[in-house]
Order: structure tokens, then C-alpha cells, then sequence
């Protein structure tokens, strides 16, 4: 037996330990479900993208079936599909009608908080996933707490929630704030940080402008063809702030040349010495060479002038 035979075989030894312990425990079974009875989460964050990964988990359930059920609550006369979402897709992308779902009763806060969690570990996960998702969560958390309130217990507040949702995540308390500020992005910024053309710190900072300034932003970086570095948006975070930043001042700012995008010729200092002969002073030597350039584009000059005459 080789080792994909046997770990389908475990995965499937665990299923039926799970749906053991469910029946006795919980009064709960896995069901063969028609994929038509299943809706979409509400909200649901993560997307269903046909990568690699996508395609790998087709082939496996063309291959397997569904090893591992998708978690489902009934609702509306139907049930709304929690965990399982891209097998519910790689099913229908093969013609399959029923998918096997583990069927559980949950709050929307149960539901928020396991949908969340059973998601967000996975790899890739974008910006604006782990954005909505985390803030799901922390609603979620928020809500319980003040139910929690009204029933005379501690509540949990809203730093703490910040906590939980980090702490479960391996982020920090910070790293989560940041991460929700990202829902405050008009769609055309956050698709760009999902797509690695701003980077997630100066987004963050992006994300305290007004929409319409956020608009008149996306307008000038594609007409400049130049996204923010952190410095910039810090800059117009701060201009917005001072009631000054209006489509002019962006496009000035965005014209501005970042400290990364400068060309530098870095020569070790020793080669210069060794070719001067000299214990020239560090400081010394960018004046030297540059008048030493200086000379070489006058001769230049000379022997094309020589040349046209």
C-alpha cells in the first residue's frame, strides 16, 4: 500500500471517528446533501479562485470523492454551507449533485467564528480576506460579549477581541487593527494590495482617506502609472487630516520620486584608493569623483566639437 493510499485511508478512519462522536455526542451525522440545497455563507470573505490548489483538490475528489465533508446549518428551509466552500465548487465543476456535509445546528456567531477559522489558516489567503474576515470575527466576538453583558458576565471588549482574533491567528493585537482597516479601501485599492501593487503597510494608511479622495487617488496612479510608497500615503493621510489634500496636491505628491526608485553606483571605497593611491577620507571621495566625471564629459565635449568641424 503506498502512502496516498494510506493516508486516504486514515482520513477516512477519522471521518468515521468524527461521525461516531457526533451521533453519540451531539445527536449529529454526516448527510449526503443535493449541492442545490446549499447556499453561500453570507458574507463569506474567501474567495473560490481555480489556482493550483483548486485544481488539485478536483483532481482529488474526481479521483477520492469528498473525503472530507463540508459543515453546513439548516436554514430557510435549506442549509447554509459554513466550511466548504471550494468543495462545493470543485464538485459542481464536475457535474457531481451531493456532496457528503456534516449538519450542525450554530448561532450567527458560532457560524461567524468557525467559518472564519477554518478558513484563514489556509495557505495564501489575501489582504482583503483576512480584512473582512478578521473583522467578521471580531463583530462576532463583540456581539457575544454584549449578550454576555446583559446577562450580568464580563463583556469582552473590544481591544480584547483584537486579542482573541490575533492571538488565535498569530498576529498581533495591532497587526488585526490593521488588517480591519483595510475594509475602509474602495474595491479598485484593495483588488490593487490583493494583487501586490500597493504594499499592505501604506494601504493601511490609504485606508483614513474619504472614499472620494481614495477615488481621486486610484484616478492619478494609473494616469502617473506610480502606486504610494508609505512615506507618500503617510503624507497624504496627513494632508487629508489638514483639510489640504485636493486631486492637485495627490498628483504633485505622486510625481514626487521615491527614495527607492533612486539609481545608485555604489564602488567599495578601497578600489578607489587603490586606484588613487591615496587615504582620501570617505567624505572626500564623492567630491572627487564627481569632478573627476565632470572632466571626462568636458572632454567629451571637446572631441565631438573636434569632430564636426
Amino acid at each position: 500500500m503506498n502512502k496516498e493510499e494510506n493516508d486516504n485511508l486514515q482520513v477516512v478512519d477519522d471521518l468515521l471517528s468524527v461521525q461516531e462522536k457526533c451521533e453519540t455526542e451531539e445527536n449529529e451525522k454526516v448527510e449526503i446533501l443535493s449541492l442545490d440545497s446549499l447556499t453561500a455563507f453570507k458574507g463569506h470573505p474567501f474567495k473560490v479562485t481555480q489556482n493550483e490548489d483548486f485544481k488539485k483538490l478536483v483532481d482529488s475528489i474526481k479521483e477520492n470523492g469528498v473525503l472530507v465533508p463540508a459543515i453546513a446549518r439548516p436554514k430557510g428551509g435549506g442549509y447554509e454551507l459554513i466550511a466548504g466552500h471550494r468543495r462545493k465548487a470543485a464538485c459542481e465543476l464536475l457535474g457531481l449533485k451531493t456532496m457528503p456535509v456534516l449538519v450542525r445546528e450554530m448561532t450567527n456567531e458560532q457560524a461567524v467564528i468557525f467559518m472564519v477559522d477554518s478558513n484563514v489558516q489556509r495557505e495564501n489567503v489575501l489582504p482583503s480576506e483576512k480584512a473582512f474576515a478578521y473583522k467578521m470575527k471580531m463583530d462576532a466576538l463583540n456581539r457575544q460579549g454584549k449578550r454576555a453583558e446583559s446577562a450580568s458576565t464580563p463583556v469582552v471588549s473590544k481591544s480584547r477581541s483584537n486579542e482573541i482574533v490575533g492571538g488565535e491567528n498569530g498576529e498581533s493585537r495591532e497587526q488585526v487593527r490593521r488588517y480591519i482597516r483595510l475594509t475602509e479601501l474602495i474595491p479598485q485599492l484593495l483588488q490593487m494590495v490583493d494583487d501586490g501593487k500597493i504594499a499592505f503597510r501604506p494601504a493601511v494608511e490609504l485606508s483614513y482617506l474619504p472614499k472620494e479622495q481614495q477615488k481621486q487617488l486610484l484616478s492619478v496612479t494609473e494616469a502617473e502609472q506610480s502606486t504610494p510608497s508609505l512615506a507618500q500615503a503617510q503624507k497624504l493621510k496627513d494632508l487629508s487630516a489638514d483639510g489640504a489634500l485636493d486631486e492637485l496636491a495627490i498628483t504633485s505628491l505622486m510625481r514626487e520620486q521615491k527614495g527607492n526608485q533612486c539609481e545608485y553606483v555604489r564602488i567599495p571605497c578601497e578600489k578607489i584608493r587603490s586606484i588613487l593611491k591615496t587615504d582620501t577620507p570617505v567624505k572626500d571621495l564623492e567630491e572627487l569623483i564627481l569632478r573627476a566625471v565632470t572632466e571626462y564629459k568636458r572632454k567629451l565635449v571637446r572631441q565631438q566639437d573636434r569632430g564636426a568641424r
